[in-house]
């Protein structure tokens, strides 16, 4: 088997792109025939197998008349990009999925740039055909109409297009052709897609990609072999994109994908993806090669963080009740980890190594990193999230500005507009998309939209979608109002009491119930007017042996709202932190006694 094609999936959130490999790999032969396989094969984390999206980009292998071809499975949010930018490099083509109601999204257009500007030649395939609602031929227009305003060049405008369902397991090249299996598709990617000769007498060269920590093998490097061929045993080095050696040692081990499985193999052959194992400070966008090259293979700069987030070690009343990972140390040992696995992540400390800034694309990414460290046990207070501010050549403030796609009934339109001109978004385009419903396009500051999905489901009763994606750095918009309403903090440390809770359900939405652990300085309630209001949830009734008719009546507290990590985060404001464990999430004052606090606002209304 000497041909090998390398392509690679992208797609928006959503569109299909894992469920169409699990197909692929079912008609390929991969599996057996009475093996039991699961849905969503490529999710292969918890979170991704909760959330329904890809998180990590992962390569697997199928066989097809007697070629080998490598699919990367990439994720369909913007918040990982960064994983979408570096995987590219391993592909010779890409298959573009598009659903075939929604149409061209944010996230379509951010890869397929990303994609056109490496020259990859791109298979069109308009998934979901199997939908009552399906609009493919309006689509396809749009989706032409995106290859233009992207420069693409004469033979990536000249693209193949499928249409499939890749839940059903079938592609046609007609809307209403034949609905069989997939081999249309994989025919096409054998006739599209040319195998690429690269040089195998050349010395061993090969561009770590992705890199992932293995609990037997250690540091495993993930790449196509540009050049040359990898045999086990051979002593190699790691260079930087500067020509710098990093690393050098030797090849313990390679791997090779078959299916989703990795299989050990003695030799591997410039074009193919592989893993290796041996050194220990090779890091992705490095050059993995022989002793004798020096010179790095080109790799692209991955695109500047926008958010960061500063972790503490958590100091509240109730540490150590919930997790068994409390210290600086610890902390610190798994977010260099999760720095040195993502790239998309950077991290900095402070003198003292106890609080530490971590850096991100965006509140999604950093809302995973948190949820898997609580999962792990660990127990932490976070910072109010900040957007990372840069300055231009003259000096003037530059802040990450967002692209912003909504799309929900006509009826809710007008809301929207006036929430997000409160966000100093502008609208930049409305166009209707048929049965009342609009497709807004906003460009507004990072800053403004930390939490506002919550917010825009709420304004659209649960019937919008919204998607966002990193546009541009663009002039600051000025100062931005925080959240508006004032916080009711506890004034007592015990368990809270619903008789007390009852009676202050008047003042503003609570955040705790009946018998909840709380302490002094903690959010317990959002105040429904400004200034922030200390409350006293411990107070019991008074039993008395006097009965009177409506004593005993039963008392009922509204239900507390669930929020997502990434909704608490932007509900802070800056003298308030996020105190996360695995068990729950509270919100509290940085500093906890109310003296100190009053203190303190005296000192700085002093200086103001």
């Amino acid at each position: 088997m000497t041909d090998i094609r390398n392509i690679t999936i992208i797609a928006h959130v959503d569109h299909g792109k894992t469920t169409l490999i699990d197909s692929l790999m079912k008609q390929s032969g991969s599996f057996r025939e009475n093996e039991n396989v699961e849905e969503r094969i490529m999710d292969s984390g918890e979170l991704e197998k909760e959330r329904g999206i890809t998180i990590l980009a992962k390569p697997a292998s199928i066989n097809w008349k007697n070629s080998r071809i490598n699919i990367i499975d990439t994720p369909g949010h913007r918040d990982f990009a960064a994983e979408v930018e570096r995987v590219l490099h391993m592909a010779d083509g890409a298959l573009l999925l598009i659903d075939s109601v929604e149409g061209v999204m944010p996230q379509t257009k951010f890869v397929l740039a990303k994609a056109l500007k490496q020259g990859l030649k791109p298979i069109v395939v308009i998934n979901k055909l199997d939908k009552s609602d399906q609009r493919a031929n309006e689509v396809l227009d749009e989706t032409f109409d995106l290859f233009v305003s992207l420069d693409a060049n004469e033979e990536q405008l000249d693209f193949p297009v499928l249409y499939a369902s890749g839940r059903s397991g079938w592609a046609t090249k007609d809307i209403d052709g034949p609905r069989k299996n997939l081999t249309p598709l994989l025919d096409l990617i054998m006739n599209h897609i040319k195998p690429i000769n690269l040089d195998k007498t050349k010395p061993f060269a090969m561009l770590s990609t992705l890199l992932y920590a293995d609990s037997f093998l250690g540091r495993s490097l993930i790449g196509k072999i540009a050049q040359g061929t990898a045999k086990a045993n051979q002593q190699i080095k790691a260079i930087n994109l500067n020509g710098k050696k990093v690393d050098e040692g030797r090849l313990t081990k390679i791997f090779r994908y078959e299916g989703t499985k990795k299989v050990p193999i003695q030799t591997g052959e410039a074009g193919d993806i592989v893993i290796i194992a041996g050194l220990e400070k090779a890091n992705v966008a490095d050059t993995i090669c022989d002793l004798e090259l020096d010179v790095p293979i080109n790799a692209t700069p991955i695109d500047p963080p926008t958010m960061s987030i500063t972790i503490t070690v958590n100091s509240s009343p109730l540490a150590g009740t919930e997790g068994k990972k409390l210290t600086s140390t610890q902390i610190r040992e798994r977010l260099v980890l999760e720095a040195e696995n993502n790239v998309g992540i950077t991290f900095e400390e402070n003198e003292n190594k106890d609080s530490f800034i971590i850096s991100g694309r965006g509140e999604l990414m950093l809302e995973i990193l948190l949820t898997q460290m609580r999962r792990e046990g660990f127990e932490m207070t976070i910072s109010p999230p900040k957007v990372l501010i840069k300055k231009d050549n003259n000096g003037k403030k530059q802040e990450p500005i967002e692209e912003i796609t909504m799309d929900l009934d006509e009826e809710y339109s007008s809301r929207i507009i006036d929430s997000m001109n409160r966000r100093k978004g502008k609208l930049i385009n409305l166009k209707d998309t048929g049965k009342n419903k609009k497709r807004l396009i906003f460009h507004a500051p990072t800053r403004g939209l930390m939490g506002y999905t919550s917010r825009f489901l709420t304004l659209t009763k649960g019937t919008g979608v919204i998607n966002r994606t990193f546009h541009s750095y663009g002039d600051y918009t000025g100062d931005m109002e925080g959240r508006r309403n004032g916080a009711l903090i506890s004034m007592e440390t015990g368990k809270a009491v619903a008789f007390a809770i009852f009676n202050l359900q008047a003042r503003g939405e609570m955040l705790v119930t009946h018998n909840d652990p709380v302490y002094e300085g903690m959010i317990v309630g959002i105040s429904s007017k400004s200034g922030d209001l200390e409350i006293n949830v411990l107070k019991g009734k008074k039993l008395t042996n006097m009965r009177t008719q409506n004593t005993d009546e039963n008392v009922v507290l509204t239900p507390v709202r669930k929020m997502a990590i990434a909704e608490q985060l932007s509900l802070l404001n800056t003298d308030e932190a996020l105190e996360i464990t695995p068990k729950s999430c509270r919100l509290r004052k940085l500093i906890l006694d109310p003296h100190e606090r009053k203190r303190i606002s005296r000192s700085k209304a002093k200086a103001s």
